[in-house]
């Protein structure tokens, strides 16, 4: 996967940037001047991909809006399931959208993370001299389960840790199971959408991040705690949209 052309040259170009952001902070902050600038190039990708995050959010609005038309077609034609898809399709159509409009533009966003999260695990040959440098007293190409064998653990992996869990609850209280709610209805039978214990999947990066080295578990903790702020921004900040193209 790390060899396709693309996304090896994504990831040159990642650890080019992340070699001169270190030189950048080293007079600053010379101990911590690699791990600062893992967070400032996930920060910098992240603001590039807003657009992407805006499409997700408007997205998630026009759901939000047609859905009790959905489950109303749903209702009435749940004996006839080509009738029933027809006239949902022609919802969506009229909206200007489709069941997949809130999947498309995370899909334009993953050779992106393929490259970041490729160069922060150590997979980008350049990217070595990053990983041996230190972040808390931590090599950025430590892990915490070898760390943590027969040793107490190290706190920039506990405040790591501590932080992600919090990030993956605040995200499944106010993103994940909302989202849930809304599309509840989208199957016109007042069912759920998402099975309850795949509302949990917001957890899963607390678990990475306790098997990949600190430079990807610090991405990680940018990125989801980004991804999160930017939701509930664009939430209040998006207008409401209507009618074909919305």
């Amino acid at each position: 996967m790390y060899s396709f052309a693309p996304i090896a040259a994504a990831m040159d170009l990642v650890s080019s940037a992340l070699a001169a952001l270190t030189a950048l902070l080293v007079p600053l902050v010379p101990a911590a001047a690699a791990g600062l600038s893992v967070v400032l190039l996930t920060m910098g990708v992240r603001l590039l991909l807003l657009p992407v995050g805006i499409a997700q959010v408007r997205a998630e609005k026009v759901r939000a809006r047609i859905g009790p038309e959905l489950a109303r077609i749903g209702a009435r034609h749940r004996d006839d399931p080509q009738k029933m898809v027809a006239e949902q399709r022609k919802v969506y159509s009229e909206a200007g959208t489709s069941p997949f409009a809130g999947c498309l533009p995370a899909l334009v966003q993953m050779p992106v993370v393929l490259a970041l999260y490729g160069v922060f695990t150590g997979a980008s040959e350049d990217a070595g001299p990053l990983l041996s440098h230190t972040f808390g007293g931590v090599e950025l190409g430590s892990s915490l389960l070898p760390l943590a064998q027969g040793m107490p653990v190290e706190p920039v992996f506990a405040l790591l840790i501590a932080f992600l869990a919090l990030v993956a609850w605040a995200q499944r209280s106010y993103v994940v199971l909302p989202a849930t709610l809304t599309d509840a209805t989208a199957d016109g039978q007042g069912r759920p959408a998402m099975p309850g214990i795949l509302t949990y999947m917001s957890y899963v990066p607390v678990a990475i991040a306790a098997f990949v080295p600190l430079a990807a578990g610090l991405y990680l903790l940018v990125s989801t705690a980004w991804a999160l702020g930017e939701r509930l921004v664009l939430r209040r900040l998006l207008p409401e949209r209507s009618g074909p193209g919305a």
